[in-house]
């Protein structure tokens, strides 16, 4: 099933380090079908609190994004990164299709609804 490498970067500092990060991670995503779907860009907040980055890279499994994640490759261009830019970074695997909005109460006990 298809995964996603997501990074919410709250703060960059554009460096060299940063730059060279950016001239690098392509060639390690490479082997593992890695691609970027989102790559920052102007954000349109509708709700809440938003700054900083979002990127998200697409592979077409969890093992693969993992493999990607844990790569020597990628092990030693992360500093370039962690040292200058502070968030959040996850995989999660995209869902089974279709998917409605109430499958994710499966197994869920669910509160009563209130009544007025």
């Amino acid at each position: 099933m298809t995964t996603y490498a997501i990074a919410h970067l709250h703060q960059t500092d554009l460096c060299a380090d940063i730059v060279e990060y950016l001239e690098k991670i392509d060639a390690t995503l490479a082997p593992f079908g890695g691609r970027f779907i989102i790559h920052g860009g102007p954000v349109e907040r509708l709700e809440g609190k938003f700054r900083g980055n979002l990127i998200v890279i697409e592979f077409d499994d969890h093992e693969r994004a993992r493999a990607w994640y844990d790569s020597p490759a990628y092990q030693t261009i992360l500093p370039l990164r962690t040292r200058h830019a502070s968030g959040d970074v996850f995989l999660i695997d995209k869902v089974a299709q279709p998917h409605r909005a109430t499958d994710v109460l499966e197994g869920v006990a669910v509160p009563a609804a209130r009544t007025v």
